[in-house]
């Protein structure tokens, strides 16, 4: 069984997985049709099971293609890493560590922790992505990224957390809007407002959402941007009304003609929070950085 796992094979058997066919997995990893299935086939054989059933329509993963699958990404971010980090150290570099984090700590806080970490430690390499937080446990938890910054509501097993830093959403409006002058609304007293939201699966539109429900009313959302500085700018326009965190958007509040209003609401003040794969142990390079990063947490 050990000869047949190797890193090609759990390649190719996760680009299987992910595109739902054998003919489209085989073109993603750049081996033959026949080379692929006869991977695939020689593992099944050595386990004592099937990964995938196969269909006229492509290929259904098993349970047990589930965990093989699983386990497979974590191996291959591995190795991948052990020979990122190999060719970091032939270049004089000593460590490597992948960050990803949500825009909110993006425009916060990381710039300037970052610059600390790089002062103290000038030759580790860091990797630095930008994903919204529903995105950034899957990175953490399959060995994508040794970090993830996001506003997480509820525990996610497998992820250890530290609170990292704390902002407040604010109800954004245009400074000709007849409630620029309030400095405190609650959700309630807008929730006719038209709404210029950001995209499904972003934290501050799931809170939104959610708190919408409560007051058993919808979200009207006229527009979705992919950004706060998008929203900013719909919303300068008088397009709508937006909610989005107050320290996020300090420049756009100081040159565009709109107001950031405070929400009363306690779902509006976010704990935004450093995770990293429960379980791993993770290299000095990767604990130096969490540290400063969590540094001024209290």
């Amino acid at each position: 069984m050990a000869s047949s796992i190797d890193l090609m094979t759990l390649r190719a058997i996760v680009a299987v997985a992910d595109c739902g066919s054998i003919s489209a997995g085989s073109d993603q990893v750049r081996l033959a049709l026949a080379a692929v299935s006869a991977r695939i086939a020689t593992l099944e054989a050595d386990l004592g099971f099937q990964i995938f059933n196969r269909t006229s329509r492509g290929v259904l993963i098993t349970p047990g293609g589930h965990m093989l699958v699983r386990r497979a990404r974590e191996l291959i971010a591995d190795a991948d890493r052990l020979q990122s980090d190999l060719h970091d150290y032939r270049l004089g570099v000593q460590g490597h560590v992948r960050l990803v984090a949500n825009a909110s700590s993006m425009l916060q806080v990381l710039p300037q922790r970052l610059e600390t970490f790089r002062l103290a430690h000038p030759f580790v390499k860091v990797d630095v992505e930008e994903k919204i937080s529903s995105e950034i446990p899957g990175a953490v938890l399959d060995g994508r990224a040794d970090i993830g910054i996001l506003d997480l509501v509820h525990p996610l097993q497998g992820l250890r957390v530290h609170d990292m830093f704390v902002n407040h959403l604010g109800l954004i409006v245009s400074s000709r809007h007849a409630l620029a002058a309030r400095s405190r609304v609650s959700l309630a007293e807008v929730i006719k407002e038209n709404f210029i939201g950001l995209i499904d699966g972003n934290a501050i539109a799931i809170r939104l959402n959610a708190a919408a429900i409560q007051c058993g009313e919808n979200i009207n959302v006229r527009m979705q941007m992919r950004s706060f500085d998008a929203v900013c700018r719909m919303v300068a326009e008088g397009q709508g009304v937006g909610v989005l965190p107050v320290e996020a958007i300090a420049p756009q509040l100081a040159y565009l003609p709109i107001v950031a209003i405070s929400l009363a609401d306690p779902w509006a003040t976010r704990t935004h929070r450093l995770a990293m794969r429960e379980g791993a142990t993770p290299s000095v390079a990767t604990e130096s950085l969490a540290r400063i990063l969590c540094a001024a947490a209290g």
